[in-house]
């Protein structure tokens, strides 16, 4: 399976469970692997998944939503990723929240998970 990798996309958001969070908000970074194939492809954007468009369709999400739980937002969105990328076979989201209000010194906490069309 091929597979065209979005890595390291930053966002300010305002996610979390504490109130701050949704006061200040934080920095959220979000990777996304889109699977699909593309060997043989024609060399023509209409024939493969648009990743600006998956650029839009995430920061959207992670924008203009808030989510107490960063696990829900990694399954809204692969869901709408499916949903918007017909192409897409499977989709796996990471959403990073570096800076989570941890007591102690780590240096990521992530929520990820895979998806495949049904």
């Amino acid at each position: 399976m091929s597979r065209v990798v979005l890595e390291g996309l930053e966002f300010h958001a305002r996610h979390g469970v504490y109130d701050t969070e949704a006061v200040l908000g934080a920095r959220f970074v979000v990777d996304a692997e889109l699977h699909y194939a593309f060997a043989g492809l024609a060399d023509d954007l209409a024939a493969a998944v648009n990743y600006a468009e998956v650029y839009a369709t995430i920061a959207a999400e992670v924008t203009g939503e808030r989510y107490q739980l960063i696990e829900v937002l990694a399954d809204r969105l692969a869901r709408r990723l499916l949903a918007e990328q017909p192409r897409l076979e499977r989709v796996t989201v990471r959403v990073h929240k570096p800076f989570a209000p941890l007591p102690g010194v780590f240096r990521d906490v992530y929520a990820e998970l895979t998806l495949d069309r049904a």
